[in-house]
C-alpha cells in the first residue's frame, strides 16, 4: 500500500549546510526560500500556513540556533505554528510528551548535522514508530535537510571521504529512519563532489537507486514512488541495475574499485522520476521568445 504521507528531502542550502554548523544571516540564504522549497513544504502540509510544524534539531551541534533560524524562516512565509524539539537521547525519544507533539504534527522537519545521531537516537523508539505509522496512514509531510535527508531512507551513508570514495571499504553504510526503501541518499552532492560515494554504494548494492541532492535542491516524493525535483540545483541519480561487472569483491581493502556500465541521470526543477517504472520525465519549460 502506498504511504499517505509525503516526503521532501533537501540537499542543503548554499554555503551553510542548511542551518547547520556555520554562522550566517537569513538574508544571505533567501534563495533557499525564494526557490520555494520551504513554501512547497507548507503548501503540501494538511492545513497550509495553519499547519503545526515540528522542527527536529537532534542532528545539529547548535540546536538552539538552528531552531531559531527555522522559526524566522517560516515567519517569512506567514507560518507561525512552529515548535522545536531538541531530542538529545533515547529517553527523550520515548517521552510521552514529545511523542504527543509528534502525533499532533502536520509536518515534521529534520535539520542538518550528523545523520548518525538521528539513526542512533531515534531508531526503534516510540517517536520513530509514531512517525513511521503517520507516514503510512496520514497526510503528514516529513522533510529532512542535509543529514535529515540522508537519514530518510532505509539505507544510509554516514561516513566516507569524497576523494577516496572509490577505495574499497571507505564508504560506510548503516540503517536510516526508513521512510523510503530502495534508495540511498547523499547530500551537498555537487558542492562536495560526492559522486564517488554513490557509485560505490550502487556498486555494492545495485538494486538500490543512489540519489545525490545538490545544494538548495530537493525531491518531493509522493505515494512512495513519484519523485519530483524542486529547487535551483541538480539531483543526480545513480542506477546500478544494469551494471555488468565490478571487482568490488576481488580487491583488497583500500584498493580502487572498477565498475562497468553504471547509469547516471540528472534531474532539475520540475523533472519527475518514477521509482516503480524507473522512468525519468524531463520538464521542458516554455522559452520566452526574444525580439
Amino acid at each position: 500500500m502506498a504511504p499517505k504521507g509525503k516526503l521532501i528531502i533537501i540537499g542543503g542550502a548554499i554555503n551553510t549546510g542548511s542551518f547547520t554548523e556555520t554562522e550566517f544571516g537569513l538574508p544571505q540564504n533567501m534563495n533557499f526560500f525564494e526557490r520555494g522549497i520551504l513554501k512547497r513544504i507548507t503548501i503540501e502540509s494538511l492545513k497550509n500556513t495553519e499547519s503545526r510544524f515540528e522542527i527536529i534539531t537532534t542532528a545539529s551541534l547548535i540546536p538552539e540556533k538552528v531552531g531559531e533560524e527555522y522559526i524566522k524562516a517560516f515567519a517569512q512565509l506567514d507560518v507561525h505554528n512552529v515548535g522545536v524539539l531538541n531530542i538529545s537521547n533515547r529517553e527523550q525519544a520515548n517521552d510521552a510528551g514529545n511523542c504527543a507533539r509528534i502525533k499532533a504534527a502536520d509536518a515534521v522537519i529534520f535539520t542538518g548535522g550528523d545523520q548518525l545521531r538521528l539513526s542512533s537516537i531515534f531508531g526503534g523508539t516510540s517517536f520513530h514508530d509514531i512517525l513511521l505509522d503517520k507516514y503510512q496512514n496520514e497526510a503528514v509531510v516529513i522533510s529532512g535537510t542535509s543529514a535529515g535527508a540522508a537519514a530518510s531512507s532505509k539505507n544510509m551513508i554516514y561516513q566516507g571521504s569524497s576523494k577516496d570514495a572509490l577505495l574499497k571499504g571507505e564508504v560506510k553504510i548503516t540503517g536510516g529512519l526508513g521512510f523510503i526503501d530502495g534508495v540511498i541518499v547523499d547530500t551537498h552532492f555537487v558542492q562536495r563532489g560526492r559522486i564517488g560515494r554513490l557509485l560505490y554504494a550502487a556498486a555494492s548494492n545495485p538494486g538500490i537507486l543512489g540519489i545525490g541532492l545538490g545544494e538548495d535542491t530537493g525531491l518531493y516524493i509522493s505515494e512512495g514512488h513519484t519523485m519530483e525535483a524542486i529547487g535551483s540545483g541538480m539531483v543526480i541519480l545513480v542506477d546500478g541495475r544494469h551494471m555488468t561487472d565490478t571487482n568490488l569483491t576481488d580487491v583488497e581493502m583500500g584498493q580502487p574499485v572498477s565498475i562497468n556500465n553504471m547509469v547516471v541521470h540528472v534531474m532539475c526543477d520540475g523533472d519527475v522520476y518514477d521509482l516503480t517504472t524507473h522512468a525519468l520525465t524531463i520538464h521542458h519549460p516554455k522559452t520566452v521568445a526574444t525580439q
